[in-house]
């Protein structure tokens, strides 16, 4: 921090984590200082506490995005340095914890969370107000944590999360690679599911990546690539540094989309899900009965998929005849019940949540929103649940002003019990009012449905 001096500063080491365990008498921060806290829960995970000395009695818990297995995995209590910067400046006091383990952490991640809280509790009295908030898989976290824990809140933010669950993103992260199997190397016995180990997850991963990169080399290879990133919904322009594409600039939408999907099978599709098939128990994906052309009509992307085929001279219909005959993928059942009890959701709020998502979300796309909506109104949570969006590629990639004006407008609906103006000119001026040399980008916009919605308010959505 460059406007704040952190004048305590408490680390907890392995020796005290069973004191954590009992219950502490409840301290403040000193009268006129800020208070820094770090430390280790029972459980071993680090947590992070800043509070300032003007608190001004709410705090922000924040859970943070995907660690993959063996990765550094500190504290983290803010979306970034300028927002943590701006909230301790508005008076929030904000925490967060590690989760005692990465990757798909979600079992370790709530009670972490939550055990945090705890902890800022034990030391500063509860405070007037508690939200719950988080990024990408953090959103997640954050929604698991509505869903399950509505009385630990006041209200949550996800912020460009997988608020779709578990059981839909890695549906949704099998279909593009089974089509970039079936249709470019129908022969070559790459494994998609049920991985033994990271290393044949690997081995996997890289075997697929050679067959997209010498796909792209020809006419033929990037229509297909297209219509596998068209079955993922990846956005033509999905990051800053690539140029934004025309309406029917098909070749420069097909070449940012191959970048992002070159990404997800490097990691996503294959060593991550090996990790998270590691805590199921076994592969909780399928796609028995997925009909892809239907898919391919409904996404975002069709046209282009269309238009590229038919420059390449290639049979759209021969291919999704192709898809639709190939063998398909079962799941085991033992690992969709474990994935569906941790990791999807029920659609029922007990209390307001705001949801935000960027238009141009390659990894997490914004239709996810669309999967939530579906399922807080089969819920009847409809009236608690507000979503908005920000035009800019790229995944989380918000300013702080405009994530301050979402905490803002979420802040406004738990004290007066309404919703307010959530609109994209009402959250722009708020954006410019926490920070008034950014530029805010909340737009109007309405996401398509999302391809292949899980959720538990649905039971027909079970394989």
């Amino acid at each position: 921090m460059t406007t704040r001096t952190r004048v305590r500063t408490v680390v907890l080491t392995a020796l005290a984590l069973a004191l954590l365990a009992a219950p502490a008498t409840p301290v403040g921060a000193a009268a006129g200082t800020d208070t820094h806290i770090e430390g280790r829960l029972p459980s071993g995970a680090a947590y992070l506490i800043d509070v300032p000395a003007d608190w001004n009695g709410t705090v922000l818990l924040f859970s943070h995005g995907y660690t993959p297995a063996g990765s550094p995995n500190p504290a983290q209590n803010a979306p970034g340095t300028a927002a943590k910067e701006l909230l301790l400046n508005e008076g929030y006091a904000l925490i967060g914890s590690s989760y005692a383990t990465t990757g798909w952490a979600v079992t370790d991640a709530v009670p972490d969370q939550l055990a945090t809280l705890d902890v800022f509790t034990s030391r500063f009295g509860k405070a007037r107000r508690t939200i719950a908030w988080g990024s990408s898989y953090g959103g997640l976290v954050t929604t698991a944590i509505a869903e399950r824990h509505p009385g630990r809140i006041d209200g949550s933010l996800p912020m460009c999360g997988l608020v779709h669950g578990g059981v839909a993103n890695w549906n949704n992260t099998l279909d593009p690679v089974f089509a970039l199997k079936t249709l470019l190397a129908p022969d070559s016995g790459i494994a998609l599911t049920s991985f033994p180990d990271r290393t044949a997850a690997a081995t996997a991963a890289d075997a697929m990546t050679n067959v997209v990169s010498t796909a792209q080399q020809t006419g033929q290879g990037r229509a297909r690539i297209a219509l596998a990133a068209a079955l993922h919904n990846i956005p033509v322009w999905n990051d800053a540094s690539q140029p934004r594409p025309g309406l029917t600039d098909w070749d420069t939408q097909q070449a940012n989309q191959y970048r992002a999907l070159s990404g997800l099978v490097q990691l996503p599709a294959f060593v991550w899900r090996q990790e998270a098939e590691s805590r199921a128990g076994g592969s909780m994906s399928w796609n028995t009965g997925v009909d892809y052309s239907a898919m391919l009509r409904r996404s975002t992307t069709y046209k282009e998929v269309t238009a590229l085929y038919k420059k390449a001279g290639l049979s759209l219909r021969n291919d999704l005849a192709a898809l639709n005959r190939a063998p398909r993928i079962a799941a085991d059942p033992a690992a969709v019940d474990w994935m569906s009890r941790t990791s999807a959701f029920t659609g029922k709020l007990r209390k307001p949540e705001l949801s935000i998502h960027t238009t141009g979300d390659a990894l997490v796309p914004v239709q996810v929103e669309s999967a939530y909506h579906r399922a807080a109104t089969a819920a009847g949570s409809a009236p608690l649940l507000r979503q908005a969006y920000v035009d800019t590629p790229g995944h989380c990639t918000f300013s702080a002003g405009e994530q301050l004006a979402a905490l803002h407008a979420l802040e406004d609906r738990i004290t007066s019990g309404r919703w307010g103006d959530t609109g994209p000119l009402a959250l722009n001026t708020r954006a410019r009012a926490a920070d008034p040399a950014g530029q805010p980008r909340y737009i109007r916009y309405t996401p398509a449905p999302y391809p292949r919605p899980y959720d538990l308010a649905h039971p027909a959505d079970r394989p």
